[in-house]
């Protein structure tokens, strides 16, 4: 298993990457091999300094970074020696199995869409969230941000892309999966979940529950959560914000807690070929950890070749 990390992604690389890798490795069991892409200079002092063993790691030298505030499209196609667009292409070329960021997130998705292509039959990729419930259970809420504007065949795929994740990196034997609209009736909403209903009650491969409204998410209602990305987004802002609140307020709650970025690590983008990861900017070494954690559970589960096998059925 190879698993590719972005080590000069985030405001607090390379130190916190370095840091992330020392604890992955630590509790690893796998024989993982992790290949640390960026400027050796900075990275190779930190390894020695953290002492990582040098049989477990390989470093990839890049010479420039795509920075947070930098066009996509543009850095990239412009720095084709940064740590992103060497990962991709190591990816592509399958030196790695996996690759990692918490580097410009606009980046990390246009080198997918076009360094790896969807897998065949998907129209869009999506990007979830691990939502918490109050009675300890998670469920997923996608699209997160990355489709603001949706069809309501692409609200179908999201549900069915969701309901696999949910199964297989979850533990959800048959995931329950809710429309987010603002009623409970069929037949409520806007143009959009209006025409997405019948297509998701249709659907045979996935166990859909109807809709559900904003009140259900942090219950115990459905497991997977589907809207388009503008609501998604919101959401996901409002869920980071809880947790900051109750920081501030000094709120010792073990529910809240679980707001916490940094206690899933990253979001999947999932529908491309192979497992890419993307971590909040201020990822810490936890944060990477458990995008390590996640990254090892999608190539174990092979959950990209049941997606592959699904949408080719």
């Amino acid at each position: 298993m190879n698993i590719g990390l972005d080590m000069m992604g985030g405001d607090f690389s390379p130190l916190e990457t370095v840091r992330g890798v020392q604890l992955y490795l630590k509790e690893s069991t796998s024989s993982t091999l992790l290949w640390l892409v960026g400027d050796e200079n900075q990275i190779r002092p930190l390894l020695q300094e953290y002492a990582i063993p040098a049989e477990s790691v390989r470093i990839v030298h890049a010479s420039q970074v795509i920075e947070m505030n930098e066009h996509p499209t543009k850095a990239l196609k412009e720095k084709q020696q940064s740590s992103i667009a060497i990962g991709y292409r190591l990816l592509a070329a399958g030196k790695m199995d996996a690759f990692i960021s918490a580097g410009n997130t606009g980046a990390m998705l246009v080198g997918a869409l076009y360094g790896l292509k969807p897998i065949e039959g998907i129209q869009r990729p999506t990007i979830s969230t691990v939502l918490p419930k109050e009675n300890g259970k998670t469920g997923v809420l996608l699209d997160v941000g990355l489709n603001a504007d949706c069809k309501p065949e692409n609200l179908h795929q999201f549900a069915i892309l969701g309901s696999l994740y949910a199964q297989h990196i979850l533990g959800i034997p048959q995931p329950r999966v809710g429309l987010l609209n603002i009623g409970e009736e069929e037949g409520k909403g806007n143009i959009l979940t209006q025409a997405a209903y019948p297509l998701l009650k249709a659907e045979s491969r996935i166990h859909f529950i109807g809709n559900i409204e904003g009140r259900d998410l942090l219950i115990d209602k459905a497991d997977v959560m589907v809207c388009e990305g503008f609501t998604g987004n919101v959401i996901l802002k409002l869920a980071e914000s809880l947790h900051g609140i109750a920081r501030n307020q000094k709120i010792d709650s073990e529910y809240f807690d679980r707001f916490d970025f940094e206690y899933y690590g990253g979001t999947p983008l999932l529908g491309v070929t192979k497992p890419v990861i993307i971590g909040h900017g201020i990822s810490k070494s936890r944060s990477f950890l458990n995008m390590f954690r996640l990254a090892q559970k999608m190539l174990e589960t092979d959950l990209l070749g049941k997606m592959k096998e699904l949408f080719l059925s």
